[in-house]
């Protein structure tokens, strides 16, 4: 095998497997790294037939399909892509971990806290990488916007806030993204990325978690299977960090229209950045005219300094992530070709799932939750 060459496993061929599927042939196709799709793993036929067909149409000639993940051997692939329904990522790791494979495991980690806890020791005695795919860390709007901060540009950050204001949760195999037991709920199934981007942009643990949130217009009259959708559709997070830092999150998924659909904002003792970024291009009819920018708004009350950032059409088009899928990529494949650190551990994305598991509970008790420390 070339020493540039890693042979990826797929488990789970959903929307998301698509997109990663996407992904890895413009890895191969910009040369990044010959990224093979080897094996295709999913129990649902037709989702599997899909992702079979869409990778042989990108050049994966070797690539198998099989309904479940014991098909797959140590030796058989070098990286192991997860991309199943939340509930079953502990199972599925406990089984895979032992193959002793790099692993590249979509969010959220797991659906509980008691998960995560059950499988970071054996995630940390995995000696090839592990890393949690975190996409909104490497949308490019979301990358300039941490490079800005980097640089001091807000001085000290007193405050950070995250707005997302976007469509319902989308169609998946068996309804599995409407009930909270299936997902872990909204705050972490949705918004393990956006505790994420907290702990990452303030450089420490949270304290303290008040939310407020409900089901109030979304799948109300839906019935799957004999079961109501419980999931929340709009929320409102305040984190306290032991930096001092406050952060707020504000998420309304009734709001398909909203242009950006998301926005950071930071706020120090010296000025204001902002990053506008767009939704996914595929639900709007302009989309090549919608740009992320920079908006940089200092104290002294000069004009504030704009910067639009671009997004190469290319990586637009493999998925609903602003090209965020094949950066992460990248830093994956340099991972497991070169040992370079892994970026999203572990550690990281248990951390988020317990912000989100916090923030839930206080929405149930309608008090705040204090975060061991």
């Amino acid at each position: 095998m070339n020493t540039r060459t890693i042979r990826y496993a797929l488990v789970g061929t959903g929307m998301m497997g698509h997109e990663h599927i996407r992904n890895l042939a413009l890895l191969r196709s910009l040369g990044e790294v010959d990224a093979q799709v080897v094996a295709i793993i999913d129990p649902n036929r037709a989702m599997r037939s899909s992702a079979l067909k869409l990778a042989q149409d990108l050049g994966n000639e070797r690539v198998r399909a099989h309904a479940h993940h014991g098909a797959l051997k140590a030796g058989d692939c070098d990286a192991i892509v997860l991309i199943s329904p939340n509930h079953t990522h502990r199972g599925l790791l406990e089984a895979l971990l032992p193959l002793g494979t790099a692993i590249l495991a979509e969010k959220p980690l797991c659906t509980t806290v008691a998960d995560c806890e059950t499988l970071l020791p054996l995630i940390e005695a995995h000696a090839a990488p592990f890393w949690v795919a975190m996409e909104y860390r490497y949308m490019p709007p979301t990358t300039r916007f941490l490079e800005r901060l980097r640089c001091g540009d807000v001085g000290r950050l007193r405050m950070l806030s995250i707005r997302e204001h976007r469509y319902p949760f989308l169609e998946k195999v068996d309804h599995w993204n409407r009930f909270s037991a299936l997902t872990g709920g909204t705050l972490i199934e949705k918004c393990c990325h956006h505790f994420d981007l907290m702990r990452l942009i303030t450089g420490s643990e949270p304290v303290r978690v008040f939310a407020s949130g409900s089901q109030d217009v979304n799948h109300l009259d839906e019935l799957h299977d004999g079961g109501v959708p419980d999931i929340l559709d709009n929320a409102l997070v305040i984190v306290d960090f032991s930096s001092g830092v406050r952060c707020a999150l504000e998420l309304c998924m009734f709001s398909e229209g909203a242009d950006p659909q998301e926005q950071l904002t930071a706020i120090g003792d010296r000025a204001k950045l902002d990053a506008f970024i767009p939704g996914p291009d595929r639900f709007w009819p302009h989309a090549g005219e919608r740009n992320g920018e920079i908006l940089l708004s200092p104290r002294s009350q000069s004009a504030p300094e704009r910067e639009v950032v671009c997004v190469d059409e290319r990586l637009a088009a493999a998925g609903d992530h602003h090209g965020s899928t094949y950066f992460q990529h990248q830093r994956f494949a340099r991972a497991v070709l070169d040992g370079t650190p892994v970026e999203v551990t572990a550690a990281d994305g248990a951390a988020a799932v317990r912000m989100g598991s916090a923030a839930q509970e206080s929405i149930r008790t309608g008090l705040p939750v204090t975060l061991p420390g």
